[in-house]
Formats: structure tokens, C-alpha cells, sequence
């Protein structure tokens, strides 16, 4: 007998919903103060060194999926300018400034993305919504495609949900920018990783709120549906 794990039905544990956090924040903040504190590196070497991680990732993602997302693409190449920029002018501000030209090209990308008609965001939160469920997945397609009652509804929280985030990126953005230039660039550093912290948080409440809670009850709603129309259909046939 095979025993059953916790995530064998695809959703995403706690520690996996994590890992993006620990990576991406965690492990740079640990890895600047190893750096300057204990070994000894300067200030702006402890960070160019301690943002080679987030980046490789970045890098691994997209060679790993085989395709080109958008929203870590333009993180690569912020973060790819940003760094050599640095590296000239051998300045740590302009290495922490990096941080919100990251937040601000992300926000202005998903803003243009969701004038286009094309929501940057969507890839990201669907998975949490649709969970791999079959008929999840059809009442999704059904209400992106205006085939449902709640279609337009559903776009426009869809819209809703990249749209919050954008203005929560630009909102970080202006404050970390400020921040780079004022604040000791020792306290800026982990400051900085309680400035996204908090961004994120906001970000996952009002986008919660606003988007991503009424479109998983419209989702729901539309699936209950398709399966009451599969029987009646069947019975007519």
C-alpha cells in the first residue's frame, strides 16, 4: 500500500508557498550580513554578491520552463542593468535603488499588460484558484472566453486582481527609492526586506479582497453549474 503524502493532490504546501519568500529575501538579507560582518567585504561587494541568487533563480525559471514568462523576465533584466550600473559606478545606494527600478519597471509592465487586455497576474493566481481540478479548469476557460453568465464580472476582477498589485509595486517602488537615499545603507538593507514584506502582505489582503475572493465564488458557482447541465444533457441525448 502506498502511503499518501499531504501535497499528492497538487496543492501547494505551506513550505512551498514559502520558498519564493526564504530565496528571494531570507537568503540575500543572511547572505549581505555574512558578507560585510563576519567576512569582511564591502559594502556594495556583500551586495552584488548577495543578489547572484534571486537572479540565478530568475535565470533557472526560465531556462527550466522552456518559455518566456513576462513578469521574470522583466525582473532579469532590471536586475541584470541595475547590477552593471553598480558595478560603474561602485556605489551601494544605486544598489539598493536597484531594488524599487525592479519594483517600478515590474508595476508599469503589469499596468500596460492589463490595457492590453492581457493581465500580467493572471498566470500567477490561477493555479491557487483553479487547483488543478478538470472542472475547475473548463468553468475557468468558460468564464474567460464570455461563454458564462458572469463572464464580464469575472474579466473585470480578473483586471482588478494586476491591477492592485501594480499600484502596490509603485507604492514600494517610491518608498524604497526615498529610503536608498536617506536612510543608512546598513539599516536600509533589512528595512528594505520588511518594506516588500509588508507590500506583499498588503498586496495579497486588498487583491484578496477585491479579486481573487469574488472570482474564486464566481469559479465556483460556474462549476457547480457545468455539472448540473452535463446530467440534464445527457438525459436529453
Amino acid at each position: 500500500m502506498t502511503k499518501k503524502t499531504g501535497n499528492q493532490g497538487g496543492n501547494p504546501s505551506v513550505l512551498d508557498n514559502l520558498r519564493p519568500l526564504l530565496i528571494d529575501v531570507a537568503l540575500p538579507l543572511g547572505a549581505y550580513y555574512l558578507l560585510k560582518d563576519a567576512l569582511g567585504a564591502s559594502t556594495f561587494a556583500a551586495l552584488a554578491w548577495s543578489s547572484v541568487v534571486p537572479a540565478g533563480r530568475t535565470v533557472w525559471g526560465l531556462v527550466r520552463k522552456g518559455r518566456a514568462n513576462g513578469l521574470a523576465a522583466l525582473i532579469l533584466t532590471v536586475n541584470v542593468v541595475s547590477l552593471l550600473l553598480g558595478l560603474v559606478s561602485g556605489d551601494p545606494r544605486l544598489m539598493l535603488a536597484k531594488d524599487s527600478a525592479v519594483s517600478s519597471t515590474v508595476a508599469l509592465g503589469i499596468l500596460v499588460s492589463v490595457r492590453l487586455g492581457k493581465p500580467m497576474m493572471t498566470e500567477g493566481m490561477k493555479p491557487f484558484l483553479v487547483k488543478g481540478d478538470r472542472a475547475k479548469e473548463a468553468a475557468w476557460q468558460r468564464l474567460v472566453s464570455g461563454a458564462a453568465a458572469h463572464s464580464a464580472a469575472f474579466r473585470n476582477r480578473e483586471r482588478m486582481f494586476s491591477v492592485v498589485w501594480g499600484l502596490v509595486l509603485l507604492a514600494e517602488c517610491v518608498v524604497r527609492a526615498v529610503g536608498a537615499y536617506t536612510v543608512p545603507v546598513d539599516t536600509m538593507v533589512w528595512l528594505g526586506s520588511v518594506i516588500v514584506i509588508a507590500a506583499m502582505v498588503t498586496g495579497f489582503m486588498v487583491s484578496g479582497a477585491l479579486a481573487a475572493g469574488p472570482m474564486a465564488r464566481m469559479l465556483a458557482a460556474e462549476t457547480e453549474a457545468g455539472r448540473v447541465e452535463r446530467p440534464a444533457s445527457a438525459l436529453a441525448a
